[in-house]
């Protein structure tokens, strides 16, 4: 089948469920203005961040191969990220956070393809490719940075999501994308508002996912380095917007010495974030990772463990002692004494693995209809069955061909004969597989023996927990998209016309063929058609004020007057003293 999207040396890593996450790059939809918005954020950004972002901006610019003048395409980025040993995809907007994070953990960056209106010049809710390319690329050219948003993706990607972080997900993803949509009603801006914050008042206790979400919020988004005195900036949140980069080193913007508390610190992706927080140097944000990462299921596991998947209603794995890796929908749970886990079972489909490796005869197939299995020892025996030798299963009666009764600690009771034993290279027994078998929990029946063969998996403990499948070739399907798509906008054959001078004027900044007559000649039909649109006479300005055209006093005057608007006043402001500096 073929591929929509470039296959490198990175991108051919990525498991076959991510790829439907994966767009093209729709760069023939860019119109010249969205250009000129690139080309100006661009500019004021490098101009203003020179003096406030991470030593690492402006190297990791050239580094990524990212241009002031065109948004970036991104074959041509994969082409020079390649040598760093990531690569870029483009999505269709915010992807749900657990294929963000897997995408991160195979070293793959997704840019969201759009590209903020002038409307949104400062700042756009939804994630687009100045966000993406111009915030995010530049830092991971630091080795150190690129190690830590690598491990956060392979830590993430685990974290198990409430049934919850989904409907937040969703309603984000939808108020983003009517917020930049500039022909949404404003009912439904208001509507998809209301959703949202009614969500964030009612998600209950926060889960890992939430959790890890904050830390990538406060981090990766929007992260300060170096000390609460003298912040440097070094998220993409921050250094894809002119206004919050500016902002952020406010006094008002209360700065916080980062730590593992960020995890329970929410924010709200549509507003100015009220306090950041600042990590002494890259190292120390891999040293907090670490710390929070010890207290998810993904390395405690046990009962809490499992509770969490039977709360998320998704695909997830939990491990056992003996390594045996089971993957489902996890839907029920006994408990036995001291919070240990007697007895769990998944619904629907059911794969088993070992080592990340589905077991030969173990998949979907085999265990359509779920699977239960006891955890713990055996009633009056010290010595697990993981642990004993085939001399002492045999003194113990458990023995192929025998019919046995297995009690265990917890009060499940196994009886069937041992047909097989299934064992990992290191002879270790993962699962016994017994005939005309029936377990039963006091007066509770959880297999019968005309359901066939049973596969009881050993271990003693359930030492890990977390989101996703074991084997990821085990599940064809394993994440969602969302059925909302990111609005195309419909141009106005008014607007078309505003493109068109702003493509003459493009062409005859890169051309050098630049003349008085054309550069009065758009001057005039911006002021009789497009008398609100500051950007291209600002684009005009520079080019006049290069040339020294005596039209540059008639448009210098012409952008004073449109700096009444408030809307305007600060972007014309910035943009004359960037022309002015050039």
């Amino acid at each position: 089948m073929s591929l929509h999207f470039e296959l490198n040396e990175v991108t051919k890593k990525l498991p076959k469920h991510l790829h439907k996450f994966i767009v093209k790059q729709p760069y023939s939809e860019y119109t010249s203005q969205n250009q000129s918005v690139w080309r100006y954020v661009m500019r004021m950004n490098v101009d203003y961040l020179s003096k406030v972002a991470h030593k690492s901006y402006l190297p990791g610019l050239e580094k990524t191969g990212i241009s002031l003048e065109n948004i970036p395409h991104m074959e041509g980025m994969n082409r020079i990220l390649k040598e760093i040993g990531w690569a870029a995809v483009s999505v269709d907007g915010f992807i749900p956070p657990n294929a963000f994070m897997e995408f991160q953990a195979y070293n793959v960056l997704v840019i969201a393809s759009d590209m903020r209106t002038i409307n949104h010049i400062e700042y756009t809710p939804a994630p687009d490719i100045i966000h993406e390319a111009a915030g995010h690329a530049p830092i991971i050219a630091n080795p150190e940075y690129s190690e830590y948003l690598r491990r956060f993706g392979e830590i993430g990607s685990k974290a198990i999501s409430s049934a919850k972080d989904y409907e937040m997900y969703e309603a984000i993803r939808l108020l983003s994308i009517l917020k930049e949509d500039p022909n949404s009603s404003e009912k439904d801006i208001n509507e998809a508002q209301k959703q949202v914050e009614w969500l964030q008042d009612n998600m209950g206790e926060l889960s890992e996912m939430a959790q890890i979400r904050n830390l990538h919020w406060w981090t990766v988004e929007y992260g300060l380095i170096g000390t609460v005195e003298n912040p440097k900036i070094y998220g993409a949140g921050l250094l894809s917007s002119i206004g919050e980069s500016t902002w952020c080193m406010k006094d008002e913007v209360k700065k916080l010495p980062y730590s593992i508390e960020a995890a329970n610190t929410n924010f709200d992706i549509t507003k100015p974030q009220p306090q950041l927080f600042v990590t002494p140097d890259f190292a120390y944000l891999s040293l907090i990772l670490s710390e929070f990462a010890n207290t998810m299921a993904l390395r405690t596991g046990g009962l809490k463990g499992i509770k969490k998947l039977i709360d998320s209603k998704n695909l997830g794995t939990i491990e056992l002692t003996t390594g045996i890796q089971i993957s489902g929908v996890f839907t029920n749970v006994i408990q036995h004494k001291n919070n240990k886990v007697a007895y769990f079972q998944t619904t629907g489909v059911t794969a088993l693995s070992n080592r990340d490796k589905e077991l030969i005869g173990h998949g979907v197939t085999k265990h359509a209809s779920g699977f239960g299995s006891p955890v713990g020892k055996l009633k009056g025996i010290n010595l697990p069955i993981e642990d004993m030798s085939p001399r002492d299963l045999k003194a113990y009666g458990i023995y192929e061909g025998e019919f046995m009764t297995l009690e265990f600690e917890s009060g499940i009771v196994v009886k069937g004969k041992a047909i097989t034993g299934t064992r990992d290279l290191r002879g270790k027994i993962l699962i016994i597989s017994l005939d005309d078998c029936t377990v039963t929990y006091k007066d509770q029946v959880l297999f019968k023996s005309e359901w066939g063969i049973y596969d009881m998996a050993i271990g003693k403990e359930v030492i890990s927990a977390y989101s996703g499948a074991a084997d990821v070739a085990s599940f064809e399907d394993t994440s969602k998209i969302s059925e909302v798509k990111t609005h195309k906008i419909i141009y106005s054959d008014k607007e078309k016309e505003l493109y068109a001078l702003y493509d003459q004027v493009r062409e005859m900044r890169e051309t050098n063929l630049a003349s008085e007559k054309n550069i009065t000649e758009i001057f005039n039909q911006l002021n009789v058609k497009f008398s609100n649109d500051w950007l291209l006479q600002l684009e005009i300005y520079e080019v006049a004020l290069q040339n020294n055209y005596t039209i540059k006093s008639k448009i210098f005057k012409r952008l004073e007057e449109l700096k009444c608007n408030k809307s305007y006043t600060k972007l014309i402001e910035n943009g004359l003293v960037l022309c002015k500096n050039n």
